[in-house]
Order: structure tokens, then sequence, then C-alpha cells
């Protein structure tokens, strides 16, 4: 009696759902996908193996986007997400929904309310506090430390070059780590001597449970969540992180008391993010608490350790890959220093303009954040046409507009750097690698800084050639949890440089 009474609750549930629907499956007659799709599953099938396996899925929505004229839709269970992938749709999709969709609030389980997924009333005057101190004034000053970490980089990297191949990723995130938590925490950490540290071992693992929820329609639900043994296993690695964070955030603050409010700085010491933060949210008596530095500083810890990692690491295998373009990146290395060994300095890096289009064009192919996602509290016709109404997720899909062969040319696919100098994209949004609009990254200017200054040093001290059994006619194997990185994990050769 039981099943039977359970088999026709189940029945009236989905009946339930079906005909609350029916408005979307009206809206996929003309927003198209040729992409095989089950009832209540959707696709939700395709993300169940490998991080590379999702990442393939979702490559087949961007190119279904494109040829579907830069739209396609996608059913994630019972939830509908229509995916763009046209870069004008997407800039009046940016601007008429800023609420980042639900499935990105998962992320709340390590950051909270960090304005990088908050919702818009959190948001708004966060970003008015935030936006002050990405300044390029201020990040001028931080050119100090990428100069100094990018030297222990080189150095560590003494023990591995002229002995074959290896993987670039510990070198770049250990980098990103040391520079990360000096000018975001003001604490100098020396992890790239140390070759490990908690932060590095832990976060990978919570951004897997987030990228199994937000694709596992079944692990929506926290009750389901919490049953699956998932939840348990994140918040172990979770609580290791902000547990760190904290201590950080609590000695800085004893060390600002201590000093009357003010630490003293000068330009080779300047001011972390997290004084910054104190400061333009009101004070120590008035300004941000600890739960909501905490929340900005995982943010910008997260975002500026792991992003950047990515970006720098995928710009060294393009090195490896492209050594003519390395060439030139070097004589253009050689134009502005020389035979000296003098260190960068924040007035180089506009002189280094084709490596910043070297660096631009690898993270238009292999954008570390390749996808992000919108909620629709309204309906709207776009540009071209297309109807999106309420209840709806809608993908803003970065690898597939990075691609689009519209904005790009035919040769969209080719990895020629030379396509900023002479065909820059025809539409603002057709490269964002950092987002777009007022949700855009506030980050970007220093990712940039840190990046060129990380290649240069690399670039100076070695010459960097291909990993043993890797083809330079191929495009790199990617897979993705929550960030898109490479599936061999980086490796390249180093061959020390005698000129």
């Amino acid at each position: 009696m039981l099943v039977e009474i359970f088999l026709v609750l189940t029945f009236a549930w989905m009946a339930i759902l079906w005909w609350q629907n029916r408005a979307k499956r009206d809206m996929c007659k003309y927003i198209k996908s040729d992409i095989p799709t089950y009832p209540f599953i959707g696709i939700a099938h395709r993300f169940i193996g490998s991080s590379e396996d999702k990442m393939k899925t979702l490559m087949d929505l961007g190119r279904e986007g494109i040829k579907h004229n830069g739209w396609t839709n996608a059913w994630l269970g019972m939830r509908l997400f229509a995916v763009a992938c046209d870069p004008a749709e997407v800039e009046f999709v940016l601007k008429t929904y800023l609420e980042k969709d639900d499935v990105l609030k998962f992320t709340q389980i390590i950051i909270g309310n960090g304005s990088i997924f908050a919702s818009v009333p959190i948001w708004k005057p966060r970003r008015k506090v935030l936006a002050p101190t990405f300044a390029q004034r201020k990040l001028n000053h931080y050119m100090n430390v990428f100069q100094e970490q990018g030297a222990v980089m080189v150095d560590e990297l003494r023990k591995v070059a002229d002995k074959g191949s290896f993987s670039v990723w510990q070198f770049m995130t250990t980098y990103t780590m040391d520079s990360i938590c000096e000018t975001t925490l003001g604490c100098k950490l020396g992890i790239q001597r140390q070759g490990d540290h908690l932060f590095l071992h832990n976060f990978p693992q919570v951004a897997k449970f987030i990228t199994t929820r937000i694709m596992s329609p079944w692990l929506h639900s926290d009750f389901s969540y919490k049953l699956s043994g998932y939840y348990d296993l994140c918040m172990k690695y979770t609580n290791a992180i902000t547990d760190f964070v904290s201590k950080i955030i609590k000695s800085r603050r004893t060390a600002l008391k201590e000093n009357n409010n003010t630490i003293k700085n000068d330009e080779y010491t300047p001011k972390p993010f997290l004084d910054l933060l104190i400061e333009s949210s009101g004070g120590e008596e008035h300004g941000y608490t600890d739960r909501e530095l905490l929340e900005e500083s995982l943010v910008m810890l997260i975002a500026g350790t792991d992003t950047s990692a990515v970006g720098s690491s995928f710009v060294t295998v393009m090195l490896s890959q492209h050594l003519d373009k390395q060439e030139k990146i070097y004589k253009e290395i050689q134009a502005v220093f020389g035979d000296s060994d003098r260190p960068i300095t924040a007035e180089d890096l506009p002189h280094l303009k084709y490596l910043e289009a070297f660096i631009k064009e690898t993270l238009r192919l292999y954008p570390p954040v390749p996808i992000t996602a919108r909620k629709t509290d309204k309906e709207c016709v776009t540009p071209a046409g297309t109807k999106l109404i309420p209840g709806v997720g809608v993908v803003i899909h970065m690898w597939a507009i990075h691609r689009n062969p519209r904005y790009w040319g035919e040769d969209a696919e080719e990895f020629r750097p030379e396509r900023f100098f002479d065909s820059p994209p025809t539409h603002p949004a057709a490269y964002m690698p950092f987002s777009y609009g007022s949700r855009n990254c506030l980050g970007y200017q220093y990712a940039m800084m840190s990046m060129k200054t990380i290649i240069t040093s690399l670039v100076r001290k070695y010459k960097v050639l291909p990993a043993s059994g890797i083809s330079s006619k191929e495009p790199l194997r990617v897979h993705y949890d929550l960030m898109m990185k490479h599936v061999d994990n980086f490796q390249v050769k180093l061959q020390t440089r005698t000129n």
C-alpha cells in the first residue's frame, strides 16, 4: 500500500512540474538545441562523468549556441537554461539581469555573501567599497610583491630546469598564493620555498564538490545534499580554509589596534587589501565585521590565487607550443631590459605589448572561468528577438563567445595573438575572460599585472619547450571544476638561457 501511495504522489508531483514548465517548453521552440534531451533529467546525465566529460558537454553546448545564431537551451533536471553565445545578446542580458543564478549560490558554502556571487542588495554596496581599492595607482604599489615573488619562483624552477618534463602548476599556484596573501592579507607565508599549503590542497576539493552539486539537480536541495555525504566532506575542507583566513584577519585587527588603527606603510610595503577594506568600509569601529571581511578576503584569495595561476599556466603551455611567438616575446623583453637583470617595474609593463597580446589570446581560447549564469526575474525580448521568461537561468558561455566566428573571423579557433593588433573584436563583449558589465571582475588589472610580471620573469631566464609526448598541433585537453584547467596538468620543459 505504501509503495502505491509513493508512486501516486511521485507521478502527481512530476505531472505538476510538467504543467508548470509548459511556458519554458514553448520557449525551447525558438531557442533550439540538437543535443538529445530526456524528460525530467534533461542533459544532467552528461555531467555524471569525469571533469573532462563535464567540459566536453559545456563545449558541445557552446558549439550548439554558435550554430543556432547565438542561443541554445539546456535542461538540467526540471530547470531550463538558455545558453548565450553572442556578445550583443550577452551584453543585453548582463545589463537586464544583475542577479546571479541560484546554482551559483552553492558557492556560499565557502564564500558566504562574498560579492562575486552575492545577491544584488548585498553586492551593490560592497562593490562601492571594493572598487576604490583596485585603483591603478594602488595596484602599482604591488609591483614589488609581484617582482620579488616572481624572482623566488624563477629560482625555485632551477630544480626542474634542463631535466625533462614537469608540471608548472605547483610553481604558478604557490607564486600566486604568496603574492595574494601578501597583497590581500598583509602576511608573507613563504609557500614557494615550502612547496605546499593547506589552502592549495583544500580549495580544489571544495571546487569539485561545488561543481558536482551545480551539475547534479538531485543534489540541489539542501536536504538531499546533506544526506549525500558530499556535504560533510566539503565542510571539512571549507572549515580548514576559513579558519586559516579568520586567524589572519583577527591578527591584522589586533595589529591595527596596537598601532592606533594605522600600520606604517611605504612604497615597498603598501597597504594590503584587508587594511584598505577596513578603512573604506568605515574604519575599525564602524567598518566591516570579521564575517564580512572574511567573505571578501576569501573572494580575493580564491580568485587571485586560482584564476591567475590557471591563466599563467595556460600561457606557459602556449609558449611551449608556439616557439616562434615566444621568441618575439623574448626579443621584446630584451628591448625593454637589455642584458640587465634589473627588477621589473610597473613602468615596464605597458611596453610589453606583444606579451600582453599573447596573454589575451591565451585567455580568449582558454578562459579560466568558461561560464557564468544570471537569473531571469522578468520577461524581456533581446535585440535579436529572443524572448526570455522569468525562472529561466541564462548561461553566459565565455568559451563559446571567444570562438564565435561572427566576431572573431573564420580563424577563431586559431591561436594568433596578432589579432589584437590587426583585427580586434568588433564588439566590446566579444572578449570577456573576466566577465563583462557592472558585475565584471574588479581584479582584472591585478591579474594582468601579475601574469605579465611572472611570464616576463620566466622568459628572461628560461626557454619554455613542449613536454614529451604533447602535440602542439592539437587543442589542449581541458577539464572543468569551477575553473577550466589542463588535463595534462600544464606539463612543459625548461631550458636555461645562456645569453
